[in-house]
């Protein structure tokens, strides 16, 4: 077996049926398969699934019922792998047209790779542009040290040989377990690759409540994870200062803004930036630094 796709799963009936379909339109020369990881769903997410067993005839499914979450089912995923190479997808995403072929081929070659993020196919005009898209034309560097390419965790592909070398993903990041892995296996001295041929469409939130929670998480864990891999602090009140500075300056704008919030993309990207703030004071609060 040459790949191992492999979907985590957490009550997606409504939205399954549409990944399984891409896959099952898939082709390579190559052998793959695709290996749902069932964590915990109470819905009919596996009914479903198993519907396209005859379409899909490397289709198996696996539990993981110990515990509840993503990073722990993604790395179930890798241990119950039989192919050479594992790409992640998520259950509410859907692969493009030649998805499985182009990154099967890209890990032939790189050890470790991302594909190119669509965001058109699944979400509303005033959806992506209220989000953007920083996973089109090239992989997205983060801000803070470690200053390294990242990048969904969906979109990633890996050699299984690396995975179990580096480990699993992390049970105490719900979110940016992604992030963290993608830091992990570059300090290892290995690239990440873009893949732009290999296109995954992707789902966004589309409620004001969802918008604004996701931001706040991920802010949250940014500060988790900028204080793991930060450099050494300032010393001199200056330097400790600026970072709290720059963050209640942007509660100013954030106010400001409340006069535009009739236009539907403002309250997106008002939304967004509102769980960022919330989100970046929690994580400062909780680990003792200050925001990133």
């Amino acid at each position: 077996m040459k790949l191992s796709v492999i979907i985590p799963c957490y009550n997606a009936a409504d939205t399954i049926s549409e990944q399984m379909e891409a896959l099952a339109g898939q082709s390579w020369t190559e052998p793959w398969e695709v290996v749902l990881v069932n964590n915990r769903s109470t819905d009919n997410s596996v009914a479903i699934v198993r519907s396209y067993k005859d379409r899909l005839p490397g289709l198996r499914i696996v539990d993981a019922f110990e515990r509840q979450g993503q990073p722990y089912a993604l790395s179930t995923g890798i241990k119950a792998a039989s192919g050479e190479s594992v790409a992640f997808c998520d259950s509410d995403d859907v692969v493009g047209e030649g998805w499985v072929a182009a990154m099967g081929n890209a890990l032939a070659e790189h050890e470790f790779v991302a594909s190119r993020m669509d965001t058109e196919k699944l979400n509303s005009d005033w959806l992506q542009q209220s989000r953007g898209n920083s996973q089109l034309d090239e992989l997205p560097v983060i801000w803070y040290p470690p200053h390294m390419k990242h990048a969904g965790g969906g979109t990633l592909g890996i050699r299984r040989s690396l995975c179990l070398d580096v480990g699993d993903f992390d049970d105490g990041l719900p979110c940016l377990h992604d992030t963290d892995y993608c830091f992990r296996i570059q300090q290892r001295g290995v690239e990440l690759q873009f893949v732009p041929e290999a296109v995954m469409h992707i789902r966004f939130r589309d409620s004001l409540f969802d918008i604004y929670s996701q931001a706040r998480n991920y802010a949250k864990y940014n500060v988790k994870l900028s204080k793991r891999y930060r450099e050494p602090l300032e010393k001199n009140i200056k330097g400790l200062l600026r970072p709290w500075v720059r963050y209640l300056r942007k509660w100013i704008r954030q106010v400001r803004l409340l006069p535009q919030l009739r236009n539907k993309v403002t309250r997106g990207k008002w939304f967004w930036s509102l769980g960022w703030q919330v989100g970046r004071l929690q994580g400062s609060l909780i680990h003792r630094v200050p925001p990133v």
